[in-house]
């Protein structure tokens, strides 16, 4: 089936950056899970449980060799994603196929994962946050003594400059970096927690253990971030870690909007447009139209 006989998104197709796509890509999630299993096993290797080294290495040589199709199959026998891709990796490591997710849940792999991709997301955000901030900084300055008219209520009001306008904006998305920064730096991995958060499966491989199994999150921490997880999940990390994250996204829509729509007002009064290509059509009915549409 092409791109083309199936549903492609538009928020995707014309808005989502290379980077993002390919960061919430099948690819790098399902890749991101088995490294979360290498991890694991290697970690439960490090405490003493019975991991070979061959199994090891099969798991890791096959870490980017997903094959969808065989994983595909799998679930639709299976109903269960999480475990049709375990069945696939094993079929890539047949000698490691009795230690992959071992002691594990399935929120192991994807509620981890979703965190992992979070904060790679947010740091793209940032990054792209930071360059917006410094160009806007940069017209600001170009521009502070380059009169307009300033509205209240949408109504004429005392003259300013697109220069303070644009600090405007700009103080805006500043606010929405700090915001931002102060999320990315509380995120952190739901861990090794088991089934319902009580870490009772690890207890079992582990004899009662208690250190071990602390040991053993730790461990999988370390190589699969920054060592920080959550003190407390149960099954799932908490979703208000979610909906804060989408606090910051919405909060830096919000300032997106308001100069856009400030900008949509002057480009009606023809104090400021947008740049419209040679080619470019405005309207399929009036020609003579200069629609914004970046």
């Amino acid at each position: 089936m092409s791109e083309f006989e199936s549903y492609q998104n538009p928020l995707i197709t014309r808005y989502a950056s290379t980077e993002m796509s390919r960061t919430w890509s099948s690819q790098t999630r399902h890749a991101t899970w088995r490294r979360l299993w290498v991890a694991l096993a290697e970690s439960q290797q490090e405490l003493g449980l019975d991991v070979t080294d061959d199994q090891l290495a099969s798991m890791r040589a096959a870490v980017e060799d997903i094959d969808f199709e065989v994983a595909a199959n799998y679930e639709r026998d299976l109903r269960h994603d999480v475990m049709a891709h375990v069945h696939a990796y094993g079929d890539q490591c047949p000698e490691a196929r009795g230690i992959i997710h071992l002691g594990a849940t399935s929120c192991f792999v994807t509620d981890n994962t979703d965190l992992l991709l979070l904060v790679e997301s947010l740091e793209l955000v940032r990054d792209r946050l930071v360059g917006v901030i410094h160009h806007l900084a940069l017209f600001a300055a170009a521009n502070r003594d380059l009169p307009c008219l300033g509205f209240t209520h949408l109504q004429p009001a005392q003259p300013t400059t697109i220069g303070k306008r644009a600090t405007l904006w700009c103080y805006d998305l500043v606010l929405d970096l700090k915001e931002l920064e102060h999320r990315l730096s509380s995120l952190r991995l739901r861990g090794v927690k088991g089934t319902t958060g009580t870490q009772a499966s690890f207890l079992s491989l582990f004899d009662g253990d208690h250190d071990k199994v602390a040991r053993l999150e730790q461990l999988v921490a370390a190589k699969m971030g920054d060592g920080r997880v959550y003190p407390v999940t149960g099954q799932t990390y908490s979703r208000k870690i979610d909906s804060q994250v989408l606090g910051v996204l919405a909060g830096i829509g919000i300032s997106a909007h308001k100069a856009g729509n400030d900008i949509r007002i002057l480009q009606h009064r023809k104090e400021v447009e947008e740049p419209f290509g040679k080619n470019q059509v405005g309207s399929s009915a009036m020609a003579y139209k200069r629609n914004p549409m970046r």
